[in-house]
């Protein structure tokens, strides 16, 4: 066969064989969705995705043989997107009343976060939820609650008002200048902010405990082999010894 037959020939081997790699790739690549939720995931000064969350993802990702692809969203649009699949995985607490029949859950627990009341010092100890009627409540913009938290923030007959507020740090300086009278949040998040602000610690009431899992839409492409190859991701990894613990 003359040479340039044989090239040509040989080109018209390799481009299906391209082609299927490209899909495979495209395929192992998986869209993980999260939002602003320091020090576990976050978008650093450099515009890329942090936090340790991320990292153990990541790496968890990688040993079952996909590549994660991190995207940060807005509380409402991180769960449409796990809701019609455009979103993949999430890191993070299952139970969403928006999620219900949506998403598949690992096994696996990947640590636990701790959902506080926090008041100043000179506020008595409340009695939940009757102490909250007609008090300010400081809220973090984006974030939703569990039941029966989410009860009590929408219950006509405590009337509570809400303050909403961007950032950790900007709750915690409205709290401390009595633009509210109690704030709900997150302890690690409201731990890493009273740190860099230099506050002392502030007296809370632990209203919840909520474990961290890898969440996956059930309308993305092979989500159960997905939720499955993760698990087992990290039985192999635990069984080497890697440390896989959470702050």
């Amino acid at each position: 066969m003359p040479r340039p037959c044989r090239l040509l020939l040989a080109a018209l081997l390799w481009l299906p064989s391209l082609a299927a790699t490209a899909a495979t790739d495209a395929l192992r690549q998986v869209n993980v969705g999260y939002y602003e939720f320091p020090p576990y995931s976050y978008t650093d000064a450099q515009g890329l995705p942090s936090g340790a969350i991320l990292e153990l993802s990541a790496r968890l990702l990688e040993h079952a043989g996909y590549q994660a692809s991190f995207r940060s969203y807005p509380g409402a649009r991180l769960y449409g997107g796990l809701q019609d699949g455009s979103v993949q995985l999430w890191p993070g607490a299952p139970g969403k009343t928006e999620l219900i029949g949506h998403t598949l859950e690992t096994r696996q627990e990947l640590g636990q976060i701790a959902l506080n009341l926090y008041f100043r010092p000179d506020t008595l100890l409340p009695r939940l939820p009757e102490d909250l009627a007609g008090q300010g409540v400081i809220l973090i913009s984006g974030y939703s609650y569990w039941q029966p938290v989410s009860q009590w923030l929408n219950d006509p007959a405590l009337g509570i008002v809400t303050h909403r507020t961007a950032s950790h740090t900007a709750a915690l300086q409205m709290l401390q200048r009595r633009r509210g009278d109690y704030l709900l949040d997150y302890q690690m998040p409201v731990e890493q902010a009273r740190r860099r602000l230099g506050m002392a610690e502030l007296p809370f009431v632990q209203l919840q405990r909520l474990p961290l899992k890898l969440i996956v839409s059930r309308h993305a492409p092979g989500a159960e082999a997905l939720r499955d190859a993760l698990d087992r991701a990290y039985e192999e990894l635990h069984a080497a010894g890697a440390d896989l613990r959470l702050p």
